[in-house]
């Protein structure tokens, strides 16, 4: 009798705390974790949803996997045509939360599974959001609540600031940085038990 092939193994290529927390909601609680190291700057003129989809896709294809399947997600905020930057500074949180007061922009969560043997999966959620308009007062204790630092666009939706959106459409968990939908579909097409 031959005996059952063995479960797929998974490593999440990331080291965002928010990502490990979404994926035990699809009872995905055995993987472990090994950020990807690259290069995140956009190239010239490089379109949003292109620079998400390859972000997530080099970090996949960066981690080695062995025989296990490698999950890695890139959070990208856009208003049009633009990237906003990851906020690694109070200017940089004060500026993107200027340009989006009052305004709709987008925010794109990619997926990638490289999968052993060379199969890779992608997935992309996108999502629209907007800001009430944002007085100074409400931008400054934004700021000062720290919530803003590594975050694409300055905003953490999963804490204080989703008090400031005033519309969604769209994938909620995508916007907080692994859509759970589109991530659900590349794990069970390749062999996971996710329900």
């Amino acid at each position: 009798m031959q005996s059952p092939a063995p479960a797929p193994t998974l490593i999440l290529a990331s080291a965002s705390p928010r990502r490990r927390e979404l994926l035990g909601r699809l009872g995905m609680t055995d993987f472990t974790v090994s950020a990807a190291d690259i290069d995140e700057s956009p190239a010239k003129a490089e379109l949003p949803r292109v620079y998400a989809a390859r972000m997530a896709r080099e970090k996949a294809l960066a981690v080695p996997g062995g025989s296990a399947h490698v999950l890695a997600g890139d959070t990208v905020v856009a208003l049009g045509r633009r990237i906003l930057p990851k906020a690694e500074d109070e200017a940089a949180a004060r500026r993107c939360l200027e340009l989006m007061s009052g305004r709709r922009h987008t925010v794109l969560s990619a997926i990638a599974l490289a999968s052993p043997g060379g199969v890779l999966r992608e997935r992309m959620s996108e999502t629209v959001v907007r800001f009430k308009p944002l007085s100074a007062a409400e931008i400054d204790a934004y700021i000062a609540g720290g919530e803003w630092h590594g975050k694409a666009g300055g905003y953490a939706i999963q804490g204080s600031a989703e008090g400031l959106v005033a519309w969604m459409a769209g994938s909620h968990s995508g916007v907080i940085g692994l859509p759970l939908f589109e991530t659900r579909a590349l794990l069970r097409a390749a062999g996971f038990p996710v329900g």
